[in-house]
């Protein structure tokens, strides 16, 4: 058990299954995108640690930005999307992959989904390493999920508590 700030986290999924999850993703990814070089943006600041080892596994060229999206405050949703950081390039005609750590409501892929195709990619593509089924409501198509969690709040690998528990290479749940 962890405790960051007042809360206490019990483990949930070990360093191995991120992994094996993650090499899945990039596998799977590189198998659709073919001879293509795709653009990958990681979403900061959750998803710094699935994109690095992302990158270790994906066997092919490829290219790197970010975003920096903000909608958490506490261990709550704001419901509201604030654009922080944004790529300065042109996307016309490319193929970009979203990086996430976690889909939860969908809100930051909504605002992402209208960000890349005001910029007329060729094709937009999502990959989460987890994903909450049960709070994700949107209906944007989730390309690559590396796994399915149920709809508790989660901590460790980038996935932080109010600015805690990003560099924890485990995730850890909140305790009940």
């Amino acid at each position: 058990m962890i405790q960051l700030h007042d809360k206490k986290f019990v483990p949930f999924i070990s360093a191995k299954e991120i992994d094996s999850a993650i090499a899945k993703m990039a596998q799977e990814v590189a198998e659709d995108l073919d001879e293509e070089i795709p653009l990958f943006v990681g979403v900061l600041n959750g998803a710094f640690m699935v994109v690095s080892d992302f990158m270790k596994h994906y066997p092919k060229n490829c290219e790197i930005s970010f975003v920096k999206m903000a909608s958490y405050e506490g261990m709550s949703t704001t419901h509201e999307v604030k654009k922080l950081i944004g790529i300065n390039q042109d996307l016309s005609g490319r193929t970009v992959v979203i990086i996430e750590d976690i889909v939860d409501t969908g809100n930051t892929l909504v605002e992402l989904k209208e960000m890349f195709e005001a910029q007329n990619v060729k094709e937009l593509k999502i990959a989460t390493l987890f994903l909450k089924p049960e709070a994700y409501k949107k209906d944007i198509k989730i390309d690559y999920i590396g796994i399915e969690i149920p709809n508790k709040f989660i901590v460790g690998f980038g996935l932080d508590y109010d600015g805690l528990g990003r560099n924890i290479p485990e995730i850890y749940q909140l305790a009940d």
